[in-house]
């Protein structure tokens, strides 16, 4: 249905021209106008039905600027009666219109807000050099012949720019929304730029009014049809190094556009392109530390996450083996003592069938923090050994320190009390804690006391439960 009015905009276009051609110029500049609203309103609507509100939001604004440089147009010759004059403010328009497409390229999604500010800082610094440059050549009420002529070259740069661009985000983009947006985009930008290039250079005598008007509304009226095209999300195959190389790339294609305006604007204002030079390095750069310090925080957060259980808190099996390993290495290079606690929640199983996984992973993240609470120096490690079991890493400590430790969270984890559905309100629940303590290590390999550990638990347990039993290692432990 959209195409199908988009071409009957063109044949009313077309027919206004033919029927009406003492009001020719009039009708015409109406429907060049309108051409770029009728995007700009499509790309709002796209907008509020996308995720890539961003991209569809700039890419209204470009329109708008696109049109009101139109309008001055028109009130520059139907106004003022001065066909032959070329407003410098609407070139500046035409120009600026590229400024927000610009921006929803280089803007990837997901960014906090101070990356945005840069982005927005770049892009406004991108359109006063556009202003500063336009007005090189041009007035605010005319462009003389030679001025239009270098604003052509800026005009091709730019669209070529936003055309190339577009369509390598397209290639690289994952997001089914933003791949839609961006192939919106792409297909928008090279029609424009083949439109720009004609109107620029071949028809370079045409004045508004003629036949050949029809063609600026195309490009207009073909965004305005992708973005009211729904669910048309194609999948693609796309590689995956290409994606993440499009996507650290696209933050510097702002900097690029400035670098290559700052270099248009090096012999008519060297200075102001020294600026450009700066700002454009600078803005990258502040904007690589701080993605670099992102990195380095997502980084961080994911060595945690490697490293912590995720239902109680406390360490993970993978934590416990290599903090057990880095304490027994210690502890044979210093000839200083280090104990290991094998922590099993009695009756477990039977609790979980009575009370529900729910009341189970409640009593789990309970037994964490009282053992947690126990091993306060900050050396010590605890950790979820598997299921229900636990293990503490001692380091440091004598022989009577972790038996003394060992029971402490015995005492601990008795007091507890979970709050139950269950007619009786609370239950509590008790541990068995096997031990062993080492004062010199011989071997490199602390299996010897993960066995003597291990041997201490399952006697705790075979004699009663809810106590603590000290293992023994064998004398070779005992020698240097």
């Amino acid at each position: 249905m959209a195409a199908v009015l988009a071409a009957l905009y063109i044949v009313c276009h077309g027919l206004a021209l033919v029927l009406l051609p003492g009001h020719a110029q009039a009708v015409s500049f109406s429907f060049l106008i309108g051409a770029p609203l009728l995007a700009a309103l499509a790309c709002l609507w796209r907008m509020l039905h996308s995720e890539a509100r961003v991209g569809w939001l700039a890419s209204s604004a470009g329109m708008l600027l696109w049109a009101g440089g139109m309008a001055l147009n028109m009130y520059q010759e139907i106004g003022l009666g001065t066909p032959d004059a070329t407003p410098g403010v609407s070139m500046l328009l035409y120009v600026l219109y590229g400024v927000p497409l610009t921006f929803a390229m280089a803007h990837p999604r997901y960014e906090p807000w101070y990356l945005v500010v840069i982005d927005g800082a770049l892009a406004l610094l991108l359109g006063y050099l556009f202003f500063v440059h336009t007005f090189s050549f041009a007035t605010m009420s005319d462009a003389p012949e030679q001025g239009v002529n270098s604003l052509r070259l800026m005009f091709d740069i730019e669209n070529l720019f936003i055309a190339a661009f577009a369509l390598v985000r397209y290639l690289a983009s994952e997001d089914a929304s933003r791949r839609v947006f961006f192939r919106a985009l792409a297909a928008f930008a090279w029609v424009y730029m083949g439109v720009a290039a004609y109107i620029n250079h071949v028809a370079t005598e045409a004045s508004y009014g003629g036949l050949t008007d029809l063609i600026i509304d195309v490009p207009f009226l073909l965004l305005a049809c992708l973005a009211l095209r729904r669910g048309d999300a194609v999948a693609m195959d796309t590689r995956r190094r290409l994606a993440l190389a499009v996507r650290a790339g696209s933050p510097l294609i702002l900097p690029a556009a400035l670098l290559v305006v700052s270099a248009l604007m090096v012999e008519a204002h060297p200075h102001l392109a020294v600026v450009g030079f700066a700002l454009a390095t600078l803005g990258s750069g502040l904007r690589g530390v701080v993605m670099q310090v992102r990195a380095m925080e997502r980084q961080d957060q994911l060595d945690v996450l490697t490293r912590v259980d995720a239902l109680t808190g406390v360490a993970n099996r993978r934590a416990f083996d290599q903090a057990l390993q880095a304490e027994w290495s210690r502890a044979r290079r210093s000839g200083q003592g280090m104990a290991l606690l094998m922590v099993d929640i009695d009756y477990f199983k039977a609790f979980n069938d009575r009370f529900g996984h729910p009341l189970g992973d409640a009593c789990l993240r309970a037994v964490a923090t009282a053992l947690s609470g126990c091993a306060t120096r900050g050396s010590d490690v605890v950790a979820r050994y598997g299921g229900e079991e636990f293990a503490v890493v001692v380091s440091g400590t004598t022989r009577d320190g972790a038996v003394a430790l060992a029971e402490t969270m015995r005492l601990a984890v008795e007091r507890l009390r979970l709050a139950t559905a269950d007619p009786i309100g609370s239950v509590g629940v008790t541990i068995s804690i096997g031990g062993a303590h080492v004062a010199q290590i011989a071997s490199a390999d602390p299996a010897a006391l993960l066995a003597a550990t291990d041997a201490a638990l399952y006697a705790a347990k075979r004699a009663g439960r809810n106590r603590v039993v000290e293992g023994r290692l064998p004398e070779v432990q005992a020698q240097r």
